[in-house]
């Protein structure tokens, strides 16, 4: 079994995705970006499964069926990003997002 315990600044799944999910809270829920608008993030961090995640799903239903989903595995954190979403405009921007927020940085950039 994996330790689930998150270490600031470590590479771990469990951290990565802290810090994934704090940004794309505020750069992509907080002000309602283009592909965003009516949905909400639903965390799912603390994981059995060792895959912690975000989920975009409809806002006000957040047993809906995600828009996309951001999940990480392993140490160091290998990212990977699905969902309908990833088939539209906005897919490079998210994997750059993703990627960048992986490694700390939390600039916003979507829709910019």
């Amino acid at each position: 079994m994996s330790n689930s315990v998150s270490v600031p600044g470590d590479n771990s799944a469990l951290s990565t995705m802290e810090r994934i999910a704090v940004a794309a809270q505020k750069c992509w829920f907080g002000p309602q970006v283009a592909g965003f608008e009516g949905l909400a993030m639903s965390p799912e961090l603390s994981s059995f499964s060792g895959r912690p995640r975000i989920l975009a799903v409809p806002r006000g239903n957040v047993g809906g069926l995600p828009k996309l989903v951001v999940e990480a595995t392993g140490k160091p954190a290998q990212i990977s990003a699905f969902g309908p979403l990833m088939d539209g405009p906005q897919a490079s921007a998210i994997d750059a997002d993703t990627r960048r927020w992986a490694g700390g940085d939390t600039a916003c950039s979507v829709g910019a």
